[in-house]
C-alpha cells in the first residue's frame, strides 16, 4: 500500500468530482420528473382505455428498468440509437438520459406509494368541495405524499450519485474514470480507488443531509 502517493491522486481524481455532479444532478432532475408522471399514471385506477394504454405502458417501462441491470441499459442506450436510427449519440448525452431513465423507475415506485398511501378520503372530500381531480391533487394529496416520499427519495438520489459511476465505462472522465486511469498509470489502483471511494461517500452525504434538512423544514412549517 503506498499511502504516500495518496496526495497526489486526491487533486487529480476531484477533476471528475464536476462531471459526476453534472450527471447526477440532471439524472436526478429528469429522473424525478419522469417518475413523478409514471408514478402519477400507476397510482389511478384506469377508467378508460386511454387511461389502460398509459398505465400498462408505465408498469411496463418500470419492470423493464427495474429488472434488468443498469449497465445494460447504458450499453443499449449508447450504441442502440447507432443500430436502430444511424445516430450516434454523445457518450455523456447517452450515459445521462440511461441513469435519467434508470431513476425515473424507482421515483415513481417511491411516488405511487406516498400518493397511494394518502387516505382516498381527501380525494373525495376535495372533490365535494368543487375542486377538480388536477387541483385536489395539486393542493391536498401532492403535499403530503411529497413529504412521505421524502426519505426514500434520500434513499435514490444517494443510489443515482454511486451508480453514475458505471458511465464511467464510456470514457466520461467522472470520479470513477479518473481513479481507474491515475491508478492504472501509477501502478497504485487501490490507494486511487480509496480516494473515489471518499469523494463519493462526501457527496452521497451531502446529497443525504440535504434532503433531510428539506424534511425537518417542512415538518417545522406543518407545526406552526
Amino acid at each position: 500500500m503506498r499511502w504516500d502517493i495518496i496526495p497526489v491522486f486526491v487533486p487529480i481524481i476531484f477533476q471528475g468530482v464536476k462531471i459526476t455532479l453534472q450527471i447526477s444532478a440532471l439524472g436526478i432532475l429528469f429522473g424525478t420528473m419522469i417518475g413523478l408522471v409514471v408514478g402519477l399514471v400507476r397510482s389511478q385506477k384506469p377508467a378508460n382505455p386511454v387511461l389502460r394504454l398509459l398505465y400498462g405502458l408505465a408498469t411496463l417501462y418500470v419492470e423493464v428498468i427495474r429488472g434488468t441491470p443498469f449497465l445494460v441499459q447504458l450499453y443499449l442506450m449508447y450504441y442502440g440509437p447507432i443500430y436502430l436510427f444511424r445516430l450516434d449519440l454523445p457518450a455523456m448525452t447517452a450515459g445521462i438520459i440511461a441513469l435519467s431513465l434508470n431513476s425515473g423507475a424507482y421515483v415513481a415506485e417511491i411516488a405511487r406509494g406516498a400518493i397511494e398511501s394518502i387516505d382516498r378520503g381527501q380525494m373525495e372530500a376535495g372533490r365535494s368541495l368543487g375542486l377538480t381531480f388536477v387541483q385536489t391533487m395539486r393542493h391536498i394529496i401532492l403535499p403530503q405524499a411529497f413529504r412521505r416520499a421524502l426519505p426514500p427519495l434520500a434513499n435514490e438520489f444517494a443510489s443515482l450519485i454511486k451508480e453514475s459511476s458505471v458511465i464511467s465505462v464510456l470514457g466520461i472522465a467522472d470520479i470513477m474514470f479518473k481513479a481507474k486511469t491515475v491508478g492504472t498509470a501509477h501502478f497504485a489502483v487501490f490507494p486511487a480507488l480509496l480516494v473515489a471511494a471518499v469523494y463519493y461517500l462526501v457527496l452521497t452525504g451531502i446529497t443525504s443531509q440535504l434532503v433531510r434538512l428539506m424534511e425537518r423544514r417542512l415538518g417545522h412549517s406543518d407545526s406552526h
